[in-house]
């Protein structure tokens, strides 16, 4: 795998912390902007929207900018956003610096999919995707925890000043290591907007929509039911949150090679698998051992369906697969939304503090289902349900710049590779077209 990865990852690192570090800083911004903690809650919708509002504006305007200047452009935007959160002087400032660092979120993950699928062979751009994604979980590990505290201890402005820096970081990494990748000359944002009408494209969306609601409908309320229903006490909200976070790393280290071997069964297998976990939850969340285990689970098979959703919709989206590939994050914002508030209803509504594992199922199954009738509809047009490579990389020649356009083979079940025939398993920085 080439470094130009590891910049992508660090940059997906600081995303992620922004992203999620918010739900446990909401009681610190209530009580310095004096607000409530649900009023607070709408800083988390704001990032959330920026996402779905930013993913396809900001690539559409970007489609004819070359891969690597739209990478830093978009970084950048990300950077002002957290500082600006960091200076917001009261709280309808804090929640256009969110909406402004939630922008470039979809965006950003769509092209750098993209350049993480053109920087290898055949049969391995799953594991680059899947690679650049373990930023974002090892954000949940890592940096989500650790900038909690940070808040906690030196206020909440200091963690979005340190995600600022962060976002420094990951640009001067982009700059250094990311291999100049210039834009196709038939890449346009109509034929952007054409792939997005793909019937497949669609239903690889609605399926990230309903499946990874399921994961949101409980992960948005693990603080509540680590110390209201598994019997913990608050200073272990930290653990729970980070073994949420192994798990989401365990699922995106399998997802890479199994995606790469069979996408729709990767993707069946991890939506069938989440909707048993969010089944049994409930059932052994009592026993504090179990209970810690089945959150490693839920982290990895709910974050095993990314890769493979990711995957889906560029190869469908075919040789323009960046909005689609940008929309899948306002997908799964949508989730992040929508399990989050059927979950409230359903802690509302007085069914327990795990009833949201049960709502959650119930919408991992939906998942499932569209998943599955997208997979019958694609044999259905003579196309099988496996995406494995049908040929063989070559060996890329030893100049710097291959073609500027090379031939692209196609998959087994007809969608095209995203990247190139001249990929190979270990290329180094030099420029591949895109």
């Amino acid at each position: 795998m080439p470094l130009a990865l590891l910049a992508l990852a660090v940059s997906a690192f600081g995303i992620g912390t922004t992203e999620f570090v918010m739900m446990g800083l909401l009681p610190n911004v209530a009580d310095d902007l004096g607000t409530s903690v649900p009023t607070a809650g709408y800083l988390v919708s704001a990032y959330a929207i920026g996402v779905v509002l930013g993913a396809p504006l900001l690539t559409g305007l970007g489609s004819r900018v070359p891969r690597k200047k739209m990478l830093l452009l978009l970084m950048a935007l990300f950077t002002i956003g957290n500082l600006a959160s960091a200076l917001a002087p009261d709280f309808g400032w804090l929640v256009a610096g969110r909406f402004l660092a939630g922008l470039p979120h979809g965006a950003f993950f769509g092209v750098g999919a993209v350049v993480a699928a053109r920087l290898v062979a055949e049969g391995r751009q799953a594991r680059a995707v899947a690679t650049m994604f373990l930023g974002l979980t090892v954000a949940n590990i890592v940096g989500v925890p650790a900038a909690t505290l940070l808040g906690q201890h030196l206020g909440w402005r200091a963690t979005f000043l340190v995600v600022a820096a962060i976002g420094l970081a990951a640009m001067a990494a982009l700059a250094r290591l990311v291999p100049r990748i210039p834009v196709e000359a038939h890449q346009d944002v109509r034929r952007e907007l054409r792939a997005l009408g793909n019937r497949q494209v669609l239903l690889g969306l609605l399926t990230a929509v309903f499946g990874f609601a399921g994961v949101f409908a409980v992960y948005s309320y693990l603080s509540a039911m680590t110390t209201k229903a598994m019997g913990f006490g608050e200073s272990s909200v930290t653990l729970v949150l980070a073994l949420f976070g192994i798990g989401m790393t365990l699922g995106a280290l399998a997802a890479g090679p199994l995606t790469d071997r069979a996408l729709r069964p990767t993707l069946y297998g991890s939506l069938g698998a989440l909707a048993v976990v969010l089944v049994a939850f409930p059932f052994t969340v009592h026993v504090q051992w179990a209970a810690l285990v089945m959150v490693v689970l839920l982290g990895a098979v709910g974050f095993m369906t990314t890769t493979p959703l990711q995957m889906l919709v560029m190869n469908k989206a075919k040789d323009a697969p960046t909005l689609a590939s940008a929309s899948n994050h306002s997908a799964f914002n949508l989730a992040n939304a929508g399990g989050a508030w059927l979950g409230g209803v359903a802690i509302a509504a007085g069914w327990g503090w795990t009833s949201p594992a049960f709502v959650g199922a119930v919408l991992a199954v939906a998942g499932l289902a569209i998943a599955a009738t997208a997979g019958y509809l694609d044999r259905g047009e003579g196309k099988g349900s496996r995406v494995v490579a049908a040929h063989k990389s070559r060996p890329a020649p030893s100049s710097a710049r291959p073609a500027a356009h090379p031939a692209r083979p196609a998959f087994e079940d007809g969608t095209v590779t995203p990247g190139g025939p001249e990929a190979t398993s270990a290329p180094g920085p030099s420029g591949h077209s895109s």
